[in-house]
């Protein structure tokens, strides 16, 4: 098997690792993200992480905290394939010579380069996902089961449901890339942080012999803390991003990526850029661990 289809296959695989550990805690982070801003005098929707967790296992279950995956689990396959493949390959233009290792600046290139891949697929995925994830948080008072009030109807019914509502009514296929500034913002530094932590995390863990002999706990934690890097570079990029996808698209609140990013830090201060922090950084460092684990075992086995 050729390292392009070994990339591919473990890449799908670390992927879904990945979204299985992760998700939850994701929806969470979204949910927080794009809560509306309360009125003077109001509390917000969600306390904080907790209390966020509580509402929506009361209101949709344990499945609430799942809303939103058919979307990435139906893409995970291409966009960790890309993601990896394309920082394989990347590998193989930057090596002076076969079988000698990288430095980091050169894995922070290969990672730089792969984020600008997959930010294209990752920008109609997540759209799809925020908007289902949210949909909840963004609802009236009176779409919370046990509120007293009617229900409010959900207004996407699935994944399929938002695409065609977006193609219909935003702007066909243009509405699904509502936000690629702030994605292009994300995935470009945030890889090239994370695949550059990962290799120095495991050159140091090794001690200066061959990284291909590290034991799983080794590699979980390279994965976990290199995951713990992306999002400490970007997260602010990802509020943005998240609030424009979830954007009322004929009544907007923000113009653009600016505009959103001015208008959250003088509404809500430096805080509401990291609205959902908690959480993120709490799936971070399992889903990452996950990740490269799955990755790098499925790897060596088809080596």
């Amino acid at each position: 098997m050729g390292d392009v289809a070994k990339d591919l296959t473990a890449g799908t695989v670390g992927g879904a690792a990945q979204l299985i550990c992760g998700h939850p805690f994701d929806t969470i982070k979204v949910k927080l993200q794009s809560q509306p801003v309360p009125l003077p005098g109001q509390p917000p929707k969600f306390a904080g992480a907790m209390d966020a967790v509580r509402q929506t296992l009361r209101a949709e279950g344990p499945g609430g905290l799942y809303k939103g995956m058919g979307a990435p689990l139906a893409t995970v396959a291409a966009f960790n394939a890309v993601l990896f493949t394309v920082r394989g390959q990347m590998e193989v233009l930057l090596r002076s010579q076969p079988g000698v290792p990288l430095t980091i600046n050169q894995q922070i290139v290969c990672g730089a380069g792969a984020g600008l891949a997959v930010s294209f697929l990752a920008c109609p995925t997540e759209l799809i996902k925020c908007r289902l994830q949210a949909q909840s948080a963004l609802a009236g008072p009176g779409s919370a089961a046990g509120s007293g009030t009617a229900a409010v109807a959900p207004k996407y019914a699935g994944p399929m449901d938002v695409a065609r509502q977006v193609l219909k009514s935003e702007g066909g296929a243009r509405g699904l890339f509502k936000g690629l500034v702030p994605t292009l913002g994300r995935e470009v530094p945030g890889n090239a942080i994370m695949f550059g932590v990962y290799e120095l995390l495991k050159q140091s863990l090794a001690g200066g012999q061959d990284t291909s002999q590290l034991g799983r706990g080794s590699l979980m934690l390279a994965g976990g803390l290199a995951g713990a890097s992306f999002w400490g570079l970007v997260y602010p990029t990802d509020v943005v991003k998240s609030v424009l996808q979830v954007d009322d698209y004929k009544n907007p609140r923000f113009s653009g990526s600016i505009n959103a990013f001015k208008t959250i830090l003088a509404t809500e201060g430096v805080k509401g850029l990291y609205k959902g922090f908690g959480p993120a950084m709490g799936r971070s460092v399992p889903a990452n661990a996950a990740c490269f684990l799955a990755y790098e075992i499925t790897r060596s086995s088809l080596a």
